[in-house]
């Protein structure tokens, strides 16, 4: 049975390629970033939204799916600079899953505790974001 947010029990220990299909399932067919279907020519990537350098767990929670370009064009970008900058360059970003995916890793922290190094990172986008109400 699915847990609340969608994720199957025990989600952080499935195969990647079955985390994938998780995120896109959850999220929709199509990058997180440009809005790009999903198909053999442009296969889904797991991206890290509190990217892995600022101390972003792999949790299903911080995950969203982006096409290869763009997962390797954001870098370390925050999630809003990045959504800033993919609109800049005139591709049509989906705000609510970058918002969402947020929400979800502040809710798994308050409630379970842990990612410790990624928390300074995720409250700063949760402000820019207007959410304060998730910020202890």
């Amino acid at each position: 049975m699915p847990t609340r947010d969608g994720t199957p029990p025990g989600g952080d220990q499935l195969s990647s390629s079955a985390r994938l299909g998780v995120i896109v399932v959850r999220d929709g067919d199509g990058c997180v970033w440009c809005a790009r279907p999903f198909d053999d020519r442009t296969p889904p990537t797991r991206e890290h939204v509190i990217p892995r350098v600022k101390g972003g767990p792999s949790w299903l929670e911080n995950e969203v799916a982006a096409c290869a370009r763009c997962n390797r064009e954001r870098g370390h970008a925050t999630p809003v600079q990045w959504l800033e900058e993919v609109r800049l360059r005139g591709r049509s970003p989906r705000p609510d899953v970058i918002e969402a995916a947020l929400v979800r890793m502040a809710e798994r922290v308050r409630e379970h505790g842990g990612a410790r190094r990624a928390r300074k990172a995720l409250w700063s986008e949760l402000r820019k974001l207007g959410r304060q109400d998730l910020i202890p």
